[in-house]
């Protein structure tokens, strides 16, 4: 009966493996898919502000067109009655002549009183002609202008739109090889793990992390290392120290520790249930390698009492799996 219990523990469970895999890519899609919505938000905010300019810039168009459209209405009829009057001028000099020649002094004087009041409004007509034809050409200036601006202002928007484009495509691709690059030093530092700690059943690999069972460094109920435990910590800590000289520091890079515990509710008074007893314990990891160097800005820790099981089961074996540390080289 034992060796075949302890055949069993030794089995390997393939699919929390394939579980945890998938779960990472899922957060790089999620993270690839949320870049790419900012992206496009800021995208559709300055396109919004180019659709608003050119709105602006078309009003203004329209108006100055039926402004246009009336001013040249109003020199058609000037020059309807400059016409009418050019006429009676002409009428009224031919009267005119024709009196001077029958010899009708005081009608001719009366003519040409009328003839100088037509000359008059005349010339007024003319330069009211004159200042519309002036109006006009400044309108059409503006126009012409306007026109320009408005082109200037597509042509700048087109550009725009071009430019977040390749932007877009760059920031995309770059992410993909910083995920990339990030995940070739994650597999070399799990396989320096491995080489360092060897094949042991209370150590091992899912997915992308490494997973120490809690009774290695802590003993129940409790969130202070043990002295046990210190040996096998300062073996992770020295193939950290080995993979973070490799790491570009541009590489936005974090060791995250997260705890966990099995289902079964705990209630002391330092600590009130299982949230606090993981938090507690990744913080005593994380403080432990800072006091060996490790810069606080690449280390995390996180609790997730017993909410993440890796086994559904209701044994003690099943308990046992579930209270574990577990180390993640990911990014920030």
């Amino acid at each position: 009966m034992a060796l075949g219990r302890r055949g069993r523990e030794r089995a390997i469970n393939y699919w929390p493996g394939f579980v945890d895999a998938l779960s990472t890519l899922l957060l790089v899609f999620t993270f690839l898919l949320t870049v790419f919505v900012v992206a496009q938000f800021f995208l559709t905010q300055e396109i919004t502000g180019k659709e608003s300019a050119l709105s602006r810039l078309q009003t203004q168009l329209k108006q100055l067109s039926e402004l246009l459209s009336l001013e040249r209405s109003n020199s058609s009829s000037l020059e309807d009655q400059l016409a009418a009057l050019r006429a009676t001028l002409k009428t009224t000099e031919a009267e005119r002549d024709k009196l001077r020649g029958e010899g009708g002094s005081a009608d001719t004087k009366a003519l040409t009183a009328d003839l100088e009041n037509q000359k008059d409004l005349n010339q007024r007509a003319a330069s009211q002609i004159e200042i519309l034809n002036l109006q006009i050409a400044a309108l059409r200036r503006q126009l012409a202008a306007l026109e320009e601006a408005l082109d200037a202002s597509e042509k700048k928007n087109k550009d725009s739109q071009t430019k977040i484009t390749d932007l877009s495509q760059r920031l995309n691709v770059a992410l993909a090889q910083r995920v990339q690059e990030l995940a070739r030093y994650r597999s070399e530092f799990f396989g320096r793990l491995r080489e360092i700690l060897g094949n042991r059943p209370d150590i091992r690999i899912v997915g992308d992390r490494f997973v120490f069972q809690s009774e290695i460094l802590f003993d129940a109920g409790s969130a202070q290392l043990k002295p046990e435990g210190y040996p096998e910590l300062d073996k992770l800590a020295s193939a950290l120290a080995e993979i973070q000289q490799k790491i570009p520091k541009d590489i936005p890079w974090i060791l995250r520790i997260d705890g966990h515990t099995d289902i079964r509710p705990i209630a002391t008074a330092q600590f009130p249930s299982n949230w606090e007893l993981s938090s507690a314990r990744a913080t005593s990891v994380v403080q432990y390698l800072i006091s060996k160097g490790f810069s606080p800005e690449h280390l995390a820790a996180a609790g997730f009492g017993e909410f993440q099981p890796i086994d559904p089961g209701k044994n003690e074996d099943a308990y046992r799996r579930n209270r574990r540390i577990e180390f993640k080289l990911t990014e920030r």
